[in-house]
């Protein structure tokens, strides 16, 4: 028999295929790294089944297909959706009152399986929170990945200029850090995607115990992202861009991701348009999600991309600037690729980057970066030398960082080759699956099960 794994992954939105990524602040790289280590995972002869439990919704404003209990992603694994709070959508600050729910449905759910899972593997604080609380009960081993840390993001804000309050309000952060603080002392592994993260970000953690923190890079779809190109592809992708510039066939400053504060978006707005050098002899591209109305975007996107309006308008960027409604998916290699042939960069301005498994795509793809110099942007360029990294939280350094960046021809196709041989020889899928598998068996082989021992019960532990 092979191995029978539970992962948990309970706010945003995810399917089997078509993932809605950029739709709002919760539909981000995390949902598409979770999807593609199931389905990784489910590839592996050691692996007999894969549950990935989520949320399941009854709400008109989003797909019919979340409301289903049950979707195949690929054979051997499947998504499990169960109902806990309102039936409608609802962003994961709002989720908190409802874990407890969930984490009875799951338990009763467990108990009458024929076989429990040989572990859980809970995806941020919301579902490390009802990971720990099953894992308690059921006696199973529980394996944590916070991706983006709530103390981290609070420091990051607090530098950006919120007060506290407003990130209490926004984000509650208490509330995320005592559940990150549970999960932690309930762990008996805690995977991060650097050394960084564990380093300097769980560590500071009452409950962290460095010995548990396990390092595994993301891998990466090397058959979607790469540097072959057709032409097709490309000129859709120039159809996409093309209304919004004035000279399209300008080296493009490329930035993806979602329109929410932790990305920093305006700030590159802002120092594009206050370099002249840049204005003159590149383009920016925004790739921010899909968005039908306006009017229908949660207040944290329409504060981003006010700014980012407002921005344009500043500094007369009309001409300048792409950020399209909507794209497909499956164009994002494609617009790398464009980029890439236009001698162009990949910029990430993130305030905190867990990881940032963009910046591998665009790498993949021939397109050096500049990125933040927080997390995994300093993991991949230390392995990839394939770029330079920024503090993105100082206009000028950004906007002198990116400057210096396009002015060396030689340099860019240093930094293109690097990443692209980096990419291969670091980050694929099939070494991260090879060595989580190794990682888990020798960890529960080995390990002497600290928090198994006791059951706590589902109502000793609240996040209030």
């Amino acid at each position: 028999m092979g191995l029978k794994l539970l992962h948990l992954h309970l706010h945003g939105l995810i399917r089997s295929n078509n993932l809605e990524l950029g739709r709002d602040s919760d539909t981000g790289g995390q949902t598409l790294y979770v999807l593609e280590l199931v389905k990784q995972l489910a590839s592996s002869s050691e692996v007999e089944k894969i549950d990935l439990v989520t949320r399941l919704i009854k709400d008109r404003r989003v797909s019919a297909e979340y409301s289903q209990a049950k979707e195949t992603i690929v054979p051997g694994a499947q998504i499990i959706r169960i109902p806990f709070g309102p039936n409608r959508y609802l962003r994961k600050e709002l989720l908190w009152p409802y874990l407890d729910q969930l984490a009875e449905r799951l338990v009763e759910k467990l108990s009458l399986a024929n076989s429990l899972p040989d572990w859980i593997h809970a995806h941020y604080a919301d579902a490390g929170y009802v990971g720990a609380l099953v894992s308690n009960r059921l006696g199973l081993p529980f394996v944590f990945t916070g991706h983006s840390l709530g103390r981290e993001k609070k420091r990051r804000l607090l530098q950006f200029g919120m007060d506290h309050d407003q990130i209490e309000n926004t984000y509650s952060i208490s509330r995320r850090i005592e559940a990150e603080e549970f999960a932690l002392k309930q762990a008996n592994l805690v995977i991060t995607s650097t050394h960084q993260e564990a380093e300097d970000q769980y560590a500071k953690y009452n409950n962290f115990v460095s010995k548990q923190a396990k390092t595994i890079s993301p891998g990466v779809d090397l058959k979607r992202f790469n540097i072959f190109a057709k032409s097709e592809n490309i000129a859709a992708v120039n159809k996409l861009l093309d209304p919004f510039l004035r000279d399209s066939s300008l080296p493009p400053l490329l930035s993806i991701s979602r329109a929410v504060k932790r990305k920093n978006i305006p700030a590159l707005v802002e120092a594009f348009g206050r370099s002249k050098s840049l204005r003159e002899s590149h383009n920016l591209i925004l790739i921010l999600g899909n968005r039908t109305d306006f009017r229908l975007l949660d207040k944290q996107q329409k504060d981003v991309f006010q700014q980012v309006f407002e921005l344009v308008d500043k500094y007369d960027l009309y001409g300048k600037v792409a950020y399209p409604k909507a794209h497909r998916r499956e164009q994002i290699a494609d617009i790398y690729r464009w980029a890439a042939q236009l001698n162009g960069l990949f910029i990430n301005p993130s305030l905190t980057e867990p990881f940032g498994l963009t910046l591998l795509e665009a790498a993949a793809c021939g397109l050096p970066m500049v990125a933040t110099n927080d997390g995994g942007p300093i993991e991949i360029l230390s392995k990839c030398g394939n770029g330079v990294l920024v503090d993105s939280t100082d206009l000028d350094d950004l906007q002198n960082t990116i400057e210096k960046a396009v002015a060396n021809n030689k340099l860019w196709k240093r930094w293109r080759n690097n990443g692209i041989d980096g990419v291969n020889n670091y980050f694929s899928w099939n070494s991260h699956v090879n060595k989580y598998l190794s990682l888990m068996k020798n960890q529960f082989d080995m390990s002497d099960s600290k928090s198994l021992a006791k059951v706590i019960p589902l109502s000793g532990m609240r996040v209030s």
